[in-house]
C-alpha cells in the first residue's frame, strides 16, 4: 500500500496569509539564494489553525543548511511572533536536497507525504512512491529513541513551567505518533490528527489503552507531575520499543 500525502491542498486561513507571505519572505531575504524550497505543514496550511492557539510549522530545504545560520533565524523568529501574536510558536527545520532524496524513509517522507510546498520547486515529487511495510516503519523510527532520551533529559531538568508544559505536551505528541506508526499497515494512511491518531491506536494496538487515554489528555492538559509523567511515558516507550523490535525480528525471519 503507497502512502498518501497528509495535505493534498493548500487551505491558509486569511488570517494567517499575510504572516506566511511575509515570513516566507523574510527568509528568502535573509537568506537570498541559499534556500531551495520552503514547506509547511500542521493546521495552518491545512486551513484548521486556532488564532492564539495553533503554532506554525516550516520546512526549509537547501543544498548545504550549514548555509542557514540559527542566530539570524531566531531573530526573524522573534520579530514575526512579536508582530503576529495570533501565532503561538514558529518552529522551522533545515534539511538539505541530498537528506530528502537520499532518505526516502525520513527526511524523504516528511517533505513528501506530512509538508506540503509554498515556495520553490517542490522536491518531494523526486522521491518515490513509499510503501507501507515494516521496513519502512522501522526506518521510520530510526531516531525516536534519540528524540525521546533528550526530551526525557530536558523535562527531568526543568524547572521554568513554561517549559514544563511545553515538553509534556511535545513528549506526548512524540509518544502518540511513534505507537501511530506501528499500525501503519493497518490504517495504510499518515494521520496528523491526533485524536484519529488516539483511535486508531486503541483500535489496533494491544497497549492498556490508559496509558494512551493519559498520553492524550497530557496533550490536551500538560499540569501534571514531571515525574508521574515520565513514568507514564516510559513504560509506553517501553511497550513501543518492544513492538518495534518484535517487528524487525519477524521481518528477519521472513527474509
Amino acid at each position: 500500500m503507497i502512502l498518501e500525502k497528509v495535505i493534498t491542498r493548500i487551505e491558509i486561513q486569511n488570517e494567517y496569509k499575510d504572516f506566511v507571505d511575509k515570513y516566507t519572505d523574510n527568509l528568502l531575504t535573509e537568506f537570498k539564494g541559499k534556500i531551495h524550497s520552503i514547506y509547511m505543514c500542521g493546521s495552518i496550511p491545512k486551513g484548521t489553525a486556532k488564532p492564539f492557539k495553533s503554532d506554525a510549522d516550516f520546512t526549509i530545504v537547501c543544498a548545504n543548511p550549514q548555509d542557514i545560520d540559527y542566530e539570524r533565524l531566531s531573530n526573524i523568529k522573534d520579530r514575526m511572533l512579536e508582530e503576529y501574536p495570533l501565532v503561538t510558536k514558529i518552529d522551522t527545520i533545515i534539511c538539505s536536497m541530498d537528506d530528502v532524496l537520499s532518505n526516502p524513509n525520513d527526511w524523504g517522507f516528511w517533505i513528501k507525504i506530512i509538508c506540503v510546498c509554498i515556495y520553490g520547486d517542490d522536491v518531494g515529487v523526486k522521491v518515490p512512491p513509499i510503501v507501507i511495510s515494516p521496513e519502512f516503519i522501522i526506518d521510520l523510527n530510526r531516531e525516536t529513541k534519540k528524540e525521546v532520551d533528550r526530551v526525557h533529559s530536558s523535562l527531568s531538568n526543568v524547572s521554568d513551567s513554561t517549559l514544563k508544559t511545553r515538553y509534556i505536551k511535545g513528549y506526548s505528541k512524540r509518544l502518540i505518533r511513534a505507537l501511530y506508526s506501528l499500525v501503519l499497515e493497518d490504517t495504510g494512511v499518515w494521520q496528523d490528527d491526533i485524536i484519529m491518531m488516539k483511535n486508531a491506536i486503541l483500535n489496533y494496538c494491544e497497549i492498556d489503552s490508559t496509558l494512551v487515554d493519559y498520553l492524550y489528555a497530557c496533550y490536551l492538559d500538560s499540569d501534571v507531575p514531571v515525574e508521574e509523567f515520565l513514568g507514564i511515558a516510559d513504560e509506553v516507550y517501553s511497550y513501543f520499543e518492544n513492538a518495534l523490535n518484535a517487528m524487525a525480528v519477524s521481518r528477519t525471519s521472513f527474509d
